[in-house]
């Protein structure tokens, strides 16, 4: 089979088909940096489209294999923690006619469409509702399911929303979860390196082995890898830090700490989160933003320790400044999650 990925991204959902055995022949994305990440990850011989998906046009493809084409399309509009955006008249939640009209040009043998859960919530479902109304005018039979990504082998508390579509009206069933046992957040980090807030050394060899089977499959043959950096906080956050223990947010900290803040109790349960260790990660989103807490040092999350959590390979290099690499990480479909679905097509 050979794929399609629009709004690739840094290339999550596309390194989950290939690790499926899928391959990708087409990839769109308009974020520079985001593309020269995905550029530097995957084969030179793939056709990357790096500009905005509206200005894509039908590109012959030679093979004869059955084609997928699959994608997530902006999500910010539709997550349940942007409520502002959270509407009907946001343009940015309308790009999903673009993939609906590229599929249209190709009419694939399957599409999956990948977004947060909160589509089915926004305007009370009605953007899932166009979807299966198009597909279904395109000759498409649908189903859709919440799958929990902890419950397919990623350390992370995520729940993603999963459209797919058969142009044969073959059934698809989505897999059932693959670990009653989730990975949890020491297994998926505990034997990356001690880093210091701000801490700016980007390769760095491993200090010591790996401390699970999860670790040991993302590091494979590796004697080290990138991604080693850490947003640089404040003095007075990282004083506010340390009185947050493991699963405590921003009520842990001291009044006297948050006096800059006209009302804290506004703040978001998320904001200011030490992980647990004994636990899978809640939601790698913009972990930066949020300043997610390491669970045992006194720092924000290195940007290798959020790709692990969303279940990159070590092997697996972010570009640009730390600010792209932390959205490129925080926006991704987690690999390994998006490799069930297209194991499941497959079959």
């Amino acid at each position: 089979m050979i794929g399609i990925d629009l709004f690739a991204g840094a290339g999550g959902m596309s390194l989950g088909a290939k690790m499926a055995g899928i391959d990708i022949k087409i990839a769109v994305e308009s974020d520079k940096y985001a593309a020269r990440t995905y550029c530097s990850n995957h084969p030179p011989s793939k056709l990357f489209f790096a500009n905005d998906i509206r200005e894509f046009q039908y590109i012959k493809l030679a093979s004869k294999k059955q084609l997928v084409i699959f994608g997530g399309p902006p999500c910010q509009g539709f997550s349940t923690s942007n409520q502002r955006n959270r509407s009907i008249i946001n343009e940015k939640n309308w790009l999903y006619k673009e993939f609906i009209r590229v599929v249209s040009l190709y009419m694939p043998d399957w599409v999956v469409f990948e977004n947060v859960a909160g589509i089915l919530e926004t305007e009370n479902g009605v953007f899932v509702d166009h979807l299966l109304k198009e597909f279904k005018s395109l000759g498409y039979s649908c189903t859709y399911s919440i799958l929990q990504a902890n419950e397919y082998g990623v350390p992370q508390k995520r729940a993603r929303f999963f459209l797919v579509a058969s142009l044969h009206n073959q059934v698809f069933k989505f897999p059932t979860p693959t670990t009653t046992l989730p990975i949890t957040l020491n297994e998926a980090i505990g034997d990356l390196p001690i880093l210091s807030n701000g801490s700016s050394v980007n390769y760095m060899e491993y200090s010591q082995p790996a401390n699970s089977n999860y670790a040991l499959s993302l590091r494979k043959e590796l004697v080290g890898c990138y991604n080693h950096l850490v947003t640089r906080n404040s003095p007075l956050v990282i004083e506010r830090y340390r009185h947050i223990p493991q699963g405590g947010n921003w009520e842990s900290i001291p009044d006297v700490l948050m006096s800059n803040y006209a009302d804290k109790t506004r703040c978001h349960t998320g904001i200011y989160r030490r992980l647990i260790n004994k636990e899978p990660s809640i939601v790698i989103g913009n972990f930066r933003k949020n300043m997610l807490i390491h669970p045992t040092q006194d720092r924000g999350l290195s940007v290798r320790e959020a790709a692990r959590i969303q279940s990159f390979p070590d092997s697996f290099s972010f570009l640009g400044s730390i600010g792209f690499q932390q959205q490129q990480v925080g926006n991704a479909v987690p690999p390994m999650l998006a490799k069930v679905i297209f194991d499941q097509i497959l079959k």
